[in-house]
This record gives structure tokens, C-alpha cells and sequence, in this order.
């Protein structure tokens, strides 16, 4: 690699008449790296990528692709990149094989040159054996593989690909997920605009959010995440009233609320989780141990804890039921030693008849994820242990981050 980057822009501004699409993009692209731009519809990531492919000529800025201006240098960058669009542009009518050599030849390569390096992309993307059918007969997936392969004809040092996984079937989407990593492995610069955030967390090296014409947040994945909160605690509540109440409690010591369907959400007894909830109770998880639980996922508290002789009875009857569950499923004994760790026994009280109807959403609030702050929040949400139906702890996702910098789902609209 060298220290020259791959794409370059400084205070790179568009227009259309009387709104301003792009407002002082600032970029950098290491060579042979993923780079995504994540934005919401209309954000102007379409506009960025016309832009660096030479298809729309900035209003002001200076940009650089491939160690060539976009303005001045046009014909060399067009030599240096490929682009590959939201849908794919190959002809239906002829094989695979015909349009990667029409494309070369476009290109301006010899005959022979053409034919063998059609060759070579047919056998890199996977498609020897649809080569000399027609593209109407491909599926999906292979024709995004077969218009990216005609993207990398000549010597192409930069490909980029404006939301290049729109339309396909998850088959199709990791299909072209493994070509994506596998140019990068080769050396070739990847330029992304997605609207997929996972597809982003996967792929990409080094990560941007435009949101309004503006970059919002650039970085890694991990980096951006710990700008909002490590982890989420959520809290599905036992009914309506119980709902009512743990949101009053929050509220009232000012701890931030969101609400959300649980989606994605990591379970404290996920066995993926596993390392990281042993690791946040540490000690603590044989205190809050009781035989007598009798609510799942009731919470834990060190304001309730079994008697000394209940406790030495319960360790020796669970240290034989853990000694048989291991023999079966390791992973699952494991799990099942974690959540016997969070529960106590339920006091009496006053309970919602009716438990927590399927549609109600989940209450988030942040937290740092240790096992105190985990516990302060329960503390806090459900001191009577009579509220909470169950929880979870998860970590902050790019959704979670595009959310905090543009209060909006990745789906939504943009402003632009």
C-alpha cells in the first residue's frame, strides 16, 4: 500500500437549483481497505459516488481518486475505477461471458486480451459454470456478481458500489458479501454506500454516516459505537400497570428512556452472551441465588437473599443438576448457571393480572454493563421485584448509533 489515499475529498459541496445535497464532505480512503457511507434516503451518498466516479462535477471542494482529480484528470480516474450501481446494468440478452468481453473490449483491449480476461473474472466471481448462458437465466445474486466482474475489468485500483446488495435474497447479499472481502484481500480499494447497517458492521474497514449533505461521524464500527452508550439494559414490564410504573420511576431520577421491539436484543441467557454476563457478575452471581424463584427472570438484589441453610441446600442440589446438564449440553448448563445467578425469590404483592401484552414495546435505558450499574438500574426500575417481567443487556449497535446522530432508522427519509 501506499501512504497516497485512494479517494480523497475536502470540503466537497454539491447543488441541485437551491438545495445544497452535499455540504463541505471531508473523506479519506486508505488503498485496499472496505470504507462504507451509510446515510438514510436522500442523504446524498448517490450524489458522493457521481461525484468521485466522475458522472457529476462538484461545485466546489477538491477531490482525488486514485491519485487523479475527478475535475481535471477525468479520463484517468474513469481508467482507474469500476462502479457498479443499485441495480445490475448487464445485457440480458447475452451470456455472462459475452458481456465481460464486450465490456474489455469498451475498454480497449485487444481481442485475445479480452477473451482472456473475461476468463479469468468468470473463474474469480464463481461463474464458470453460467458463463455461455444468458443473464435472463442468472438469479439475483449472479447477476450482481457477474456486473461487479465487469466493473473490475482493466486495471482497476477502486471499485465502488452504490448500494451494490439492494434487491437480493440473503443467499445473494452473502454471495456478494464474500467477493466484496475477498477485493480487499487482493489489494482493491472498496468504496460502499449501503443503507443495510449490518452489512457495514461486516464489511467495512473504516465507516461514515451522512446525514443532511453533512458527515455526521467517521470511524471504525467499534469506535462508533461507544458514542452512544456501551450497552442497552431492556426491560419488558408484567402488564400495563407495571409498565406504567417502572417508566414513572426512571423518569423521575432522570434516566434517559427509548423504546423498541427487543429486536437484536442479546439475552442474558444466550449462550453468545455468555463470556461477557459471566464476566459482569464475577462474584456476585452465588449471592442472589434461591431455589424458592418462582418468576422467570425475576431480578437480582442484595436486599433479598436466602437463608444460610436454604443456600447450602440449594448448592448442593444445583451442583447435581449442573453435573447432569453438562453431560448433555455443556453451552446450555452453562447458560442455565447464569440465570439461576439473577434470580431471587418473588416478594408477595399486589401483581398485573394479565401479563405483558405481545405488542408492548421494550423500555431501553443505557448502562455501562457491569454487574453494579446493572443492578443499581433494577434496583431503581423494580425495588419491589413485582414489575419486571424479564430483561436483557445487549451491546450498542450501528443502529443504535444512527439512531443517536440522526433520531432516524437507516430507512427513513433523509432531510436533503
Amino acid at each position: 500500500m501506499t501512504d497516497s489515499p485512494a479517494v480523497e475529498a475536502v470540503g466537497l459541496v454539491k447543488s441541485y437549483r437551491h438545495a445544497r445535497v452535499l455540504d463541505g464532505i471531508d473523506l479519506s480512503v486508505p488503498p485496499g481497505t472496505v470504507f462504507a457511507l451509510l446515510g438514510p434516503n436522500g442523504a446524498g451518498k448517490t450524489t458522493t459516488v457521481r461525484v468521485l466516479t466522475t458522472l457529476t462535477r462538484p461545485d466546489a471542494g477538491r477531490v482525488r481518486v486514485a491519485g487523479h482529480d475527478v475535475t481535471t484528470e477525468r479520463r484517468l480516474v474513469r481508467r482507474a475505477i469500476g462502479l457498479t450501481g443499485q441495480f445490475a446494468s448487464v445485457d440480458e440478452k447475452q451470456t455472462g461471458e459475452e458481456n465481460l468481453r464486450l465490456v474489455a473490449r469498451l475498454r480497449g483491449l485487444s481481442p485475445g486480451a479480452a477473451r482472456r480476461h473475461a476468463a479469468e473474472l468468470i473463474e474469480r466471481f464463481g461463474l464458470s459454470g453460467a458463463a455461455r448462458r444468458t443473464v435472463e437465466t442468472y438469479s439475483g445474486g449472479m447477476r450482481r456478481r457477474l456486473d461487479l466482474a465487469a466493473g473490475l475489468v482493466g486495471d482497476v485500483r477502486v471499485v465502488f458500489l452504490d448500494e451494490p446488495t439492494t434487491g437480493l435474497d440473503p443467499r445473494g447479499r452473502t454471495e456478494l458479501w464474500r467477493v466484496v472481502t475477498e477485493l480487499a484481500a487482493q489489494g482493491t480499494t472498496v468504496f460502499l454506500t449501503t443503507q443495510y447497517l449490518e452489512e457495514a458492521d461486516r464489511l467495512a474497514d473504516r465507516i461514515a454516516l451522512l446525514d443532511g449533505g453533512r458527515l455526521t461521524a467517521q470511524g471504525t464500527a467499534d469506535e462508533l459505537k461507544t458514542r452512544v452508550a456501551g450497552h442497552r439494559l431492556e426491560l419488558t414490564a408484567a402488564g400495563a400497570g407495571a409498565w406504567t410504573r417502572v417508566r414513572e420511576r426512571l423518569s423521575a431520577r432522570g434516566v434517559p428512556q427509548e423504546y423498541g421491539d427487543g429486536s437484536g436484543a442479546a439475552d442474558l441467557m444466550s449462550t453468545t452472551r455468555l463470556r461477557d454476563t459471566t464476566s459482569l457478575m464475577g462474584a456476585t452471581a452465588p449471592e442472589v441465588t434461591a431455589p424458592e424463584a418462582k418468576a422467570p427472570g425475576a431480578l437480582p438484589s442484595s436486599s433479598h437473599r436466602p437463608e444460610r441453610s436454604t443456600e447450602r441446600n440449594t448448592e448442593r442440589g444445583a451442583e447435581r443438576s449442573t453435573e447432569r446438564n453438562r453431560n448433555r449440553n455443556p453451552e446450555r448448563s452453562a447458560a442455565a448457571a447464569v440465570r439461576d445467578a439473577f434470580r431471587v425469590p418473588h416478594p408477595a404483592g399486589p401483581r398485573d393480572s394479565a401479563a405483558a401484552p405481545a405488542s408492548l414495546p421494550v423500555l431501553q435505558v443505557p448502562t455501562d454493563g457491569t454487574a453494579a450499574d446493572v443492578r443499581a438500574l433494577l434496583d431503581l426500575a423494580d425495588p419491589e421485584r413485582g414489575d419486571i417481567l424479564r430483561f436483557a443487556v445487549r451491546r450498542a449497535t450501528l443502529d443504535d448509533v444512527f439512531l443517536a446522530l440522526t433520531g432516524r432508522t437507516a430507512r427513513e427519509p433523509g432531510h436533503v
